[in-house]
């Protein structure tokens, strides 16, 4: 059985690390490299790096940045924001990343997915999908992907879309539900498992976390393979490790961090 992974997320806006709620009043809360780096030794699993202004900007990613964060880490990197082509994922591969999400771009231009796939490998390319609850008949999945920080609608049927990047050459997909952004009161574990029972790749939660339970119900229930956060970190709420041992304790099988393997 492959074991869970935990991710941290890096929300890079102006250079520093920030954080907010719904992805709205934003504050600083670090330095990337050294967050990363920091984060990395307690046990994270995987960083993602996400430059949180780069598409709404319209620009490229800040790539001396990735390059600088990607030298301290020996663990995987996925980086996005502003990748629009397959040019953009070349270059942040170059500097250093292992992974490139896309998002906007994708949704605006699907082909991107399988353009990338084949040059670089399905492994690379990762679809970014924040996903908002919807009761409506145009949405039978009951969500919509949004864009923008969640602030654009698309008119697009989440789980629909999910499939599709998978059928396109998606090797992962992230998955943010955007309506649980910052708040620390769980996961969307329905949207999780509806999404990640439809598709035959990785899906890694997003949106939401705020204790070691939230964790286990999204990791289980929500069949996710890895679990993503960002806020309870940074701000010393808990620990990746601390996370860890939870799930080690509730039989979730996970890799040991640097402290417990020595």
């Amino acid at each position: 059985m492959l074991r869970k992974r935990i991710v941290v997320c890096l929300d890079v806006d102006g250079g520093r690390v920030v954080k907010g709620v719904r992805f709205r009043d934003l504050r600083e809360v670090g330095e990337p490299v050294e967050s990363a780096a920091r984060y990395e030794r307690d046990g994270a699993d995987e960083i993602v790096f996400l430059d949180i202004s780069a598409s709404t900007e319209g620009r490229r990613t800040l790539l001396d940045l990735v390059r600088a964060t990607a030298e301290r880490l020996f663990i995987p990197l996925t980086v996005g924001g502003g990748i629009g082509s397959v040019r953009d994922v070349d270059a942040a591969l170059r500097a250093g990343a292992d992974k490139v999400a896309v998002n906007t771009a994708a949704v605006r231009t699907p082909a991107l997915i399988g353009d990338a796939a084949r040059r670089f490998g399905s492994q690379c390319v990762v679809v970014s999908i924040d996903a908002a609850a919807r009761d409506a008949p145009d949405f039978p999945s009951g969500y919509e992907v949004v864009i923008h920080g969640g602030r654009t609608a698309t008119g697009i049927d989440a789980l629909a879309w999910g499939r599709h990047c998978a059928a396109l050459g998606a090797g992962e997909i992230l998955l943010t539900a955007v309506d649980r952004d910052g708040r620390r009161d769980g996961y969307d574990v329905v949207l999780t498992r509806i999404l990640a029972a439809a598709v035959a790749v990785p899906v890694v939660a997003s949106g939401g976390a705020g204790c070691v339970r939230h964790f286990t119900d999204v990791l289980t229930d929500g069949g996710a393979d890895a679990a993503l956060a960002a806020g309870i970190f940074h701000d010393g709420t808990t620990t990746v490790a601390a996370i860890k041992r939870g799930l080690a304790r509730a039989g979730i099988l996970v890799r040991r961090t640097e402290t417990e393997a020595a």
